[in-house]
């Protein structure tokens, strides 16, 4: 996934594939929510300048997601408890704009040191995100 943000909204599109299935032409829903916990990772990132883990995630499927079909997500902080627990917000929209699948999630930040390691393993893209966030 390649993300976009206006520094306080993560956004990013997916296409799920015929190898994301899970029954009867229908998207795994473990795909839909990892795709959910991503985007909101990435919205913890944007808004605290930290990559965090997920502790929580709570996702809620409205209607299903088909292989081919491509999909808008978002996500956002909703909270940061003095930057040892952020809590945010994500939605999965297809190209009409109906809903299939929201999410809240909480997460643990991650030491900087290891953190520092970790993006040395970003793939293509992702830590172009994180350069707004380097430290001055």
């Amino acid at each position: 996934m390649r993300f976009e943000t206006d520094g306080r909204v993560v956004a990013s599109h997916f296409r799920a594939r015929a190898d994301h299935i899970g029954f009867k032409g229908t998207i795994h829903g473990g795909i839909i929510a990892t795709v959910l916990d991503e985007i909101m990772v990435w919205a913890c990132a944007v808004q605290t300048k930290r990559f965090a883990y997920c502790a929580e995630l709570n996702v809620r499927f409205a209607s299903p997601l088909r292989p081919g079909q491509e999909v808008f997500a978002s996500a956002e902080l909703t909270s940061n408890r003095r930057n040892k627990l952020f809590e945010a917000k994500a939605e999965l929209r297809d190209e009409a704009g109906v809903v299939l699948a929201t999410a809240t999630g909480k997460y643990l930040p991650i030491k900087e040191s290891e953190a520092a390691e970790m993006l040395t393993e970003l793939r293509d893209g992702a830590g172009d995100l994180f350069d707004p966030l380097a430290r001055s």
